[in-house]
């Protein structure tokens, strides 16, 4: 075996291109040529960088404001959907605001149900409604007690 031989080019120390075309630079100067034109080759790869960087920021701009026209939609139709069963269950926009805390149409169905259920059990009652209280022979005392429904 040569000692003399390159291993890059294959052995081939006679002066010659090597097989892969590679040509090794003679001077500094066309060193640094070499490597100007390649770092300009890279640059205009990335030359519309800064354009792609703001479509890119406008384009996620757009998308926030996308989501958040969403989400108010979507509250929108939750309070209007809420407000529809709370007239339909005859449920005060006070008690509804209270109550019906669901966002889908059948868990606020449940809720306004069992709450205008439980509002016409807890009505206003009066035990001797109509019938005229006279004063009792025992006086002040035993009125109050039997206006109040307490006997004894």
């Amino acid at each position: 075996m040569d000692t003399d031989s390159n291993p890059v080019d294959g052995g081939n120390s006679g002066g010659g291109t090597p097989p892969d075309g590679f040509k090794a630079p003679q001077s500094q100067e066309e060193l640094n040529r070499i490597i100007a034109e390649r770092l300009a080759r890279e640059r205009a790869k990335y030359a519309d960088y800064d354009d792609l960087k703001r479509a890119a920021a406008e384009a996620e701009k757009v998308a926030e404001a996308k989501a958040a026209l969403e989400r108010e939609r979507d509250q929108a139709k939750a309070e209007a959907l809420r407000l529809r069963i709370a007239a339909k269950h005859g449920i005060s926009d006070e008690d509804a605001d209270l109550f019906l805390t669901a966002t889908d149409e059948a868990t606020l169905e449940k809720q306004a149900t069992r709450l205008a259920a439980a509002t016409k059990k807890t009505g206003n009652y009066v035990p001797r409604e109509g019938q005229s209280v006279r004063p009792a022979a025992g006086g002040e005392r035993e009125f109050v007690r039997q206006l109040f429904g307490r006997e004894g």
